[in-house]
């Protein structure tokens, strides 16, 4: 039995806050949560506070993040007293690519724009997961198609690491009761009608009746709305 079957079956029948404390009684510092300060990573947060006070916890920092994600990092480590890793892209990198496409490159193909992601996050993820055995996730079936079939254990091939999603089958309205309830700190932007928060050129608010993620690079089809952070890698 393979270690990802192992942990399936360890984790199967435990609620999110359960399968985090078992994941990091096992794994210690080699279960790594990377946090976007979206709403789910915000409760990951909160319930590994819990767990311990030094959990590792890493974000990607693109360069064209908004205001008010800067300060939901800072009023998150303020409230939990915690350190968190930021990662920023190569900047070698980012002047290349914008002296030769331009800085608002994103908006003239799907091609430009999932390169844009390439050097902003996926590169800098590659850094953030080097030395991971368990990278854990926010990510939740009901936030899109394409993460739709989201499972609470994967394989992620490209990087060697066992992906864990604590919260893959909550509902917002869940979310939101643990937000509430255990008075955990979040981005402002969610009270402007933002559903899903990214990058500042490639984020608006959403229109009631909308899919929550129909604000991320808005002027695309649905299902070509991924960055490739979180892309299928599957074991057979």
């Amino acid at each position: 039995m393979t270690e990802k079957k192992k942990l399936t079956e360890s984790l199967k029948n435990l609620d999110a806050f359960s399968a985090l404390e078992k994941i990091i009684g096992v794994y210690g510092n080699r279960a790594v949560f990377s946090t976007s300060f979206s709403i789910e990573d915000q409760v990951i947060t909160d319930m590994l506070f819990k767990i311990t006070t030094q959990p590792n916890i890493f974000t990607l920092d693109t360069g064209r993040l908004h205001e008010a994600t800067y300060k939901t990092i800072e009023l998150t480590r303020e409230h939990y007293k915690i350190n968190i890793k930021i990662f920023f892209p190569d900047f070698h990198k980012v002047e290349e690519m914008t002296g030769k496409y331009g800085v608002n490159l994103f908006y003239k193909s799907v091609e430009l724009r999932k390169y844009c992601c390439k050097v902003r996050k996926l590169e800098p993820l590659e850094r953030a997961l080097r030395d991971a055995k368990i990278w854990i996730t926010g990510l939740r079936r009901e936030q899109s198609i394409t993460r739709s079939d989201a499972e609470l254990v994967e394989y992620d091939n490209l990087h060697g690491v066992i992906k864990v999603n604590p919260l893959y089958n909550w509902s917002e309205a869940e979310v939101w009761d643990y937000i509430r309830t255990h008075n955990v700190p979040y981005n402002s932007l969610y009270d402007k009608g933002y559903g899903s928060i990214g990058c500042e050129p490639c984020t608006r608010a959403i229109h009631p009746g909308e899919d929550v993620r129909a604000g991320r690079w808005w002027w695309e089809h649905p299902e070509t709305k991924e960055c490739g952070l979180h892309l299928k890698q599957q074991e057979n």
